[in-house]
């Protein structure tokens, strides 16, 4: 997969998670930005424009499904492919993330090759 010159935004306040699913991102040919959190994303988001976002949902400052109910109000991300990858296992959990905006909905850990053909088909 070729990210073609593509950008990618990772959320999460696990510096280690960020750094994981950032190496992936740039093996798949994306550009990577990353925030710790759903303000610091968003105020990213509103200066540099993303083909595809990855965020948790449990963070400190703003979660992730706060993150993506005020990103989706920016016109140029209404249809930005946005995958939480989340520990939160529940079908209410599940339907709120849906709800708030979210495009996919993973729970960690995730292998590498299932996350590639995701976000192939997600950025497709």
């Amino acid at each position: 997969m070729s990210g073609n010159g593509k950008r990618a935004l990772v959320v999460d306040d696990s510096l280690t998670i960020r750094i994981y699913h950032s190496s992936l991102l740039k093996n798949f040919g994306f550009s990577v930005d990353s925030a710790e959190n759903g303000l610091e994303a968003l105020e990213m988001a509103m200066k540099n424009k993303y083909d595809l976002i990855l965020s948790d949902i449990n963070m400190p400052v703003m979660d992730g499904y706060e993150f993506v109910k005020k990103l989706r109000k920016l016109d140029e991300y209404r249809n930005t492919p946005v995958v939480f990858i989340t520990t939160l296992d529940s079908e209410e959990d599940k339907k709120r993330a849906l709800l708030s905006g979210g495009t996919l909905y993973i729970v960690k850990p995730i292998d590498n090759e299932v996350l590639r053909k995701i976000l192939e088909s997600v950025t497709s």
